[in-house]
């Protein structure tokens, strides 16, 4: 039976959001309802809400969520109800090309549940990233479940989700860090913070945090930064090639998304090094660069969507590693709030004043 619950609305563009009663629909074949117990704040979030997306309005915020599932569709068999899984948002069909070819991280053919959660006057919604998740509970594929260790708590799991492992994805699995490698993350807030946590887990010897702001490059140290540039004080490719003994970084990941800092990234990289794009450049930007320069240094310039991760296979174990105590997660969660709390929290994550805000639900 249908059932009503709050979530988190964008109702226009650039329009504060607010609480609304939604209408979920009981799961359909290959789909599922999930009571949602935690979720990140995200840029991506705030990008709807000022339409940097796209214009379907209304949107249902939300995607970098962990709850337990309630109830399943038909056909349904990768997961339960009573399962505690993080949401994600790249739910692989198992049958497009790269599917075929074993690459499903790069799954072309991706979906959504096929009906739709609705305002209490039937105005259909539109979720972030196909979730909405800034509600009591959702409606999502199955696919989009990903079941996890229950020991985990909500708040750390979810951010999983989304930013956390597109850092560190960007470092892992795009970037291929290697025991050794000399790296460089440009960027360090939540995205960028994780590509250092990456960089880490990963055995890089030397890792250079790059920032603006003090406060990010401190967490960056926290998180296994051995050293910091503070990007206002110092020429960033100068810094980061005296650092690695004049060569440049052999792995530079931009968290940025901006031309001029990936730039940076180009020209701080090693001969034959890769550069990772991880941060998301909006429509209008574009790049100019001597094309004698990316000939003649060589290497990879790559670009990081969701960290290339693969759900069934990275969430489980990351979560594993947390709860070894191998994975900082917790370090992310800068505070917890309500769902009346989301505006707020907009404006604290566009002044760089937190990593995360985590809704509690």
């Amino acid at each position: 039976m249908a059932q009503q619950v709050r979530g988190v609305v964008a109702p226009g563009k650039g329009q504060p959001v607010r609480i609304e009663t939604i209408n979920i629909p009981d799961p359909g074949p290959g789909e599922a309802v999930v009571q949602v117990q935690a979720c990140g704040v995200c840029h991506t979030d705030l990008h709807y809400r000022e339409g940097g997306i796209n214009d379907e309005f209304p949107f249902l915020l939300g995607h970098e969520a962990a709850g337990i599932v309630e109830s399943v569709g038909a056909g349904v068999t990768e997961v339960a109800p009573g399962d505690f899984v993080v949401l994600n948002w790249r739910a692989v069909c198992g049958q497009c090309r790269a599917c075929l070819r074993g690459r499903p991280w790069y799954c072309f053919n991706t979906h959504n549940a096929a009906q739709k959660m609705t305002l209490e006057d039937g105005t259909e919604l539109s979720p972030a990233l196909g979730i909405g998740a800034f509600a009591d509970k959702t409606l999502v594929a199955a696919g989009q479940c990903t079941k996890v260790d229950a020991a985990a708590k909500p708040e750390v799991a979810g951010l999983l989700g989304c930013g956390v492992m597109a850092g560190l994805g960007a470092a892992i699995n795009t970037g291929q860090v290697g025991r050794g490698d000399t790296v460089a993350v440009i960027g360090c807030g939540g995205v960028g913070a994780a590509a250092v946590l990456g960089a880490r887990l990963a055995g890089a010897a030397k890792i250079i945090a790059v920032d603006l702001d003090e406060r990010k490059l401190a967490t960056a140290s926290e998180l296994g930064a051995t050293h910091t540039v503070n990007a206002e004080e110092a020429d960033v490719v100068e810094a980061v090639r005296e650092l690695t003994g004049g060569f440049g970084a052999d792995v530079v990941v931009e968290a940025v998304g901006r031309p001029e800092t990936y730039e940076q990234a180009f020209y701080a990289r090693d001969l034959a090094g890769t550069v990772v794009l991880v941060g998301v450049p909006t429509p209008e930007m574009k790049l100019e660069l001597p094309l004698l320069d990316v000939f003649g240094r060589g290497g990879s310039l790559k670009s990081s969507w969701y960290g290339d991760c693969l759900p069934s296979r990275d969430f489980p174990m990351l979560i594993d590693l947390y709860l070894q105590g191998r994975l900082d997660l917790d370090a992310f969660v800068s505070e917890t709030i309500g769902l009346g709390d989301v505006e707020a929290a907009f404006e604290k994550m566009h002044h760089g004043d937190v990593l995360r805000s985590v809704v509690l639900l």
